[in-house]
């Protein structure tokens, strides 16, 4: 018995699906490419066996516990960690049977399919998780983890990881890339510079963030000419740990091409906390302008996550700290919002701005529209709360007419959870392959051509525009 269907995401219709299982078959084996995630570096450098399937399943993924914790489970008692650092719920095994036990509250979403699939083809399992299972399940995976193969780096090379890119803080080390790099292992890990903690003003520790990062940098970080070259130096820094991108989640695309002199004023306005919010919007809209001319500098892709509402809830954000799960998707200005970074830098042919967005309704009416013709800007994949085959399949029916496949950049899966990884990059093809044999059945795309972007859409794409 088998957890997943042969012909899952095609279309019902027997010629169509046809197309789509003959165009999937072509791609479903090509290597993945990872351009941006939340993956743990520390997996790869110092490849320990996972301590168990709930710290594996469970516990690092917000997908999951967020569901649970929505029916009431709380998530001391799902391990999710406290912002202090303490945990509730340290049995693994309690853990997994009360996620078995509501496994149910998953039919239907893009989780289940991500999670069936690692159970039926990194593990080998073949009944459905429940109660009744659980354990069954939990002994199964917990004897897996300890053998060799299930170790991260040779998951990693099951997988057929070509290259992936994880992400940290400019005040972050580095040391588990160093220690990659250092131990002659041959997977490409790459890092990511993601500058919020130094520049957005209303980020926890800021003033205390940016003293850290003169720190780092040997650069005066008080004054607004030092602030800037500490961020080069830091970038290069990155550069040599494998960084091809950069990346900004934002709660708003709003961006400004200040002057220097205004852009000085409120950078010491934020140093002392005294910023109100607009000007705190301000200052982060101008760091993205900042960030693009850098990146003609410094050739790093830049990309832009803007639209959530992160950590809704403050008694959880107290509690548990970020990443909870209570991030929410906002409506989003492009047009108007990203005009001054596009007057600055728009229409350099060298540089590339990524676009992400959590508010669908501006695919058509505006991102689409911006992507079609300014050269620096690419459209993000489908992202986050729509990394699923309804999310993706809309994306491609808005985009597609006004932008093509071309400003666009194939898909990332943007995890934390590493079994999951070839799950998404499985939902993404067969659903493009689905969007491609229609336009092949309706007589708009040649099917030799939709052979060609489907690989390009899976594979190429991403490559090429993260420089991978």
């Amino acid at each position: 018995m088998a957890l997943l269907d042969e012909d899952r995401l095609f279309p019902a219709e027997a010629r169509t699906r046809s197309l789509a299982r003959g165009l999937y078959e072509e791609v479903k084996a090509l290597p993945i490419v990872s351009p941006h995630g939340h993956t743990d570096p520390r997996w790869y450098a110092e490849d320990e066996a996972f301590p168990d399937p709930a710290r594996l399943f469970v516990t690092p993924d917000h997908y999951v516990f967020r569901m649970l914790f929505s029916q009431g489970i709380s998530l001391d008692a799902l391990g999710v960690p406290r912002a202090d650092g303490s945990v509730g719920e340290t049995d693994g095994r309690e853990i997994w049977r009360l996620f078995a036990q509501n496994y149910h509250l998953f039919r239907g979403t893009p989780s289940r399919l991500w999670l069936d699939h690692s159970f039926q083809e990194v593990f080998g399992l073949d009944v459905p998780l429940s109660a009744k299972t659980a354990d069954e399940y939990y002994e199964h995976i917990d004897a897996c983890l300890k053998k060799p193969e299930f170790r991260p780096r040779a998951l990693f090379e099951r997988f057929n990881i070509e290259a992936i890119a994880t992400t940290e803080s400019p005040l972050d080390d580095l040391r588990w890339h160093h220690m990659i790099r250092q131990s002659g292992w041959s997977g490409k890990v790459v890092t990511a510079y993601r500058p919020d903690a130094v520049v957005d003003p209303e980020f926890e520790g800021f003033a205390a963030n940016v003293v850290r990062f003169g720190e780092l940098t040997g650069c005066d970080t008080e004054s607004w000419e030092g602030y800037l070259e500490a961020h080069r130096r830091r970038r290069a820094f990155f550069k040599e740990y494998g960084a091809t991108s950069t990346d900004h989640g934002h709660a708003t695309a709003r961006t400004e091409n200040l002057s220097a002199q205004e852009a000085a004023r409120l950078f010491a306005k934020a140093l002392v906390g005294e910023c109100t919010p607009e000007e705190a919007d301000a200052f982060r809209g101008h760091m993205l302008t900042e960030m693009a001319r850098m990146s003609l500098e410094d050739g790093l892709v830049m990309q832009i996550h803007p639209g959530a509402f992160r950590n809704h809830s403050t008694g959880m954000m107290v509690r548990h700290g970020r990443d909870k799960g209570f991030d929410i998707p906002t409506r989003t200005d492009y047009v108007r919002a990203l005009k001054p970074l596009l007057d600055a830098v728009g229409t350099e042919p060298g540089l590339t701005i990524i676009v992400f967005t959590l508010d669908e309704t501006s695919y058509a009416r505006e991102l689409a529209p911006l992507a079609g013709v300014y050269p620096a800007l690419k459209l993000g994949p489908a992202w986050w709360f729509f990394d699923s085959p309804e999310g993706m399949r809309r994306y491609r029916e808005m985009t597609t007419e006004t932008a093509g496949f071309y400003n666009t950049v194939g898909f990332n899966d943007d995890t934390r959870a590493f079994c999951s990884i070839p799950a998404r990059h499985d939902v993404a093809r067969r659903v493009d392959c689905a969007y491609l044999a229609t336009l092949v059945a309706e007589g708009r795309l040649g099917l030799e051509e939709a052979g060609e972007v489907a690989h390009d859409l899976a594979y190429r794409l991403a490559k090429q525009a993260y420089r991978l």
